[in-house]
């Protein structure tokens, strides 16, 4: 793979929720309008069956699905989906063959809880890459623990060829510059917000952040920033960044779905399977705040 070829998995990744009916029954048509609406934010990449997407609640089916119609709604913008949340190895080696036949641009696959077991981590991930053809993207899924990565595990799966980043949950400077110094040219790709414009000071590659889930807008903006040389203009993006995270981070992912729903995504009920609720006046709170990001011209 050429340089320029790891170079366009690079940038802001918006994260996909998933709509539900009454009921929890995914509701796709609301999904497709979402889908259409994060891509209307500019956004770079989607990123379907995500965290952020309840992915451990859905099915395989349900997983395929999301993939399948975030590929058909996002009017080419590239997307990519996680491809190993099954139990078994065979299941999984199943789900990956499924989920490169949606559409997708590339894959993710999660650390699977063997931060502790770094060869056995190493071999996992190698292997189950040599049942797809697609890009590969590592992803530190704090729903599996102990779920980091350590750089020189990364640097081993990158020098495979096959890897071409990784969302970093690490949420420390130390870490994400190990794994920044190996990186060569694949894409260390933050999901820290206070961490964010830091890390790209320091060679990260992109963002793959919770509140991109209901506010891409403002991560494309501040990367669009940063990468034109505009340093001050980013920390003050950031700013309102951090805004749109501690807004959202009690009652997440309905927070989110909430701001969604204030947006225009009228069928975006603020609600999940893991039975997360919106108080009414956590959901005046959110409006609030809303409101004060339209008078700030904050692209809401």
């Amino acid at each position: 793979m050429t340089k320029a070829e790891y170079q366009r998995f690079a940038g802001v990744y918006a994260l996909m929720l998933t709509p539900y009916n009454d009921d929890l029954t995914v509701n796709y048509d609301v999904y497709a309008e979402y889908t259409e609406f994060q891509t209307a934010t500019g956004v770079g990449h989607l990123f379907a069956v995500c965290g952020t997407s309840e992915m451990a609640e859905l099915t395989l089916d349900e997983r395929e699905k999301l993939a399948k119609t975030t590929v058909r709604y996002a009017g080419g913008t590239p997307v990519v989906a996680t491809a190993n949340l099954e139990p078994s190895w065979f299941a999984q080696v199943d789900e990956v063959k499924r989920m490169s036949q949606t559409g997708v641009d590339g894959l993710i696959f999660v650390t699977k809880g063997m931060h502790d077991d770094p060869e056995r981590q190493y071999t996992y991930l190698s292997e189950l890459a040599t049942h797809t053809e697609l890009p590969l993207f590592l992803y530190e899924f704090p729903g599996i623990q102990p779920h980091k990565m350590e750089a020189d595990v990364y640097k081993k799966l990158v020098d495979t060829g096959r890897f071409v980043g990784i969302k970093d949950t690490t949420s420390n400077m130390h870490d994400i510059l190990e794994k920044i110094a190996v990186q060569g040219d694949s894409n260390v790709l933050q999901a820290n917000v206070p961490l964010l414009l830091e890390a790209w000071k320091k060679g990260a590659r992109g963002v793959m952040a919770t509140p991109t889930s209901c506010g891409a807008q403002l991560f494309q903006r501040m990367w669009d920033e940063f990468t034109a040389g505009d340093l001050a203009a980013a920390e003050l993006t950031l700013q309102y960044i951090n805004h749109l995270d501690n807004a959202i981070d009690s009652g997440f992912n309905a927070s989110a779905k909430y701001l969604v729903q204030l947006q225009g995504v009228k069928g975006m009920k603020p609600i999940n399977r893991g039975h997360s609720t919106l108080s009414e006046p956590r959901m005046q709170s959110l409006r609030t705040y809303y409101d004060w990001a339209k008078a700030n011209g904050l692209a809401f």
